[in-house]
């Protein structure tokens, strides 16, 4: 299996300093112990400049069973079939579909929101998008000539009195 880890996505956090860095070693250790989870398959779209969409394949959940929560820049989806999922006298020869509870998270980089998650033949899908405040996007700065400007001014100033 292998394990690509692309720090240039928005979806992963950019880090500087080194306890980010011992902190995000620490975390795919961890996960390399517990083992990876591939419970349920999920996809993480790209559609425009600053939009996004994670779409995760929950078949044989229900909306009421699925709980999406935002904190602190970690989007956790989780679900957990209140039911059980087998109806009362049903003996099952195989189970194929899992039914069993799940708990996904996803770090989310700065200024990403979650606008919306909606529910369609078994795939929960959530909004995305990059919302850079103004006075955080790059702006031009103008380059003046040296000082000339302010010196024109004071000599139209003179010339005025």
């Amino acid at each position: 299996m292998t394990n690509v880890l692309s720090l240039t996505t928005p979806l992963m956090r950019q880090t500087v300093g080194f306890d980010s860095l011992n902190e995000m070693f620490d975390r795919l250790l961890r996960d390399a112990s517990e083992g990876f989870d591939n419970y349920p398959p999920y996809n993480i779209e790209k559609l425009g400049e600053d939009d996004y969409r994670i779409t995760m394949a929950v078949a044989g959940f229900t909306m009421e069973d699925l709980n999406i929560v935002l904190e602190n820049g970690v989007l956790t989806v989780s679900g957990a079939n209140k039911d059980g999922g087998a109806e009362e006298g049903v003996q099952f020869l195989h189970r194929g579909i899992a039914a069993r509870a799940f708990e996904r998270t996803f770090r989310l980089a700065d200024h990403i929101e979650v606008t919306g998650a909606e529910m369609r033949d078994g795939l929960l899908t959530v909004h995305l998008v990059r919302r850079v405040p103004e006075e955080m996007k790059p702006r031009a700065i103008p380059i003046s000539a040296g000082g000339c400007t302010a010196r024109k001014t004071i000599e139209n100033k003179k010339s005025k009195s």
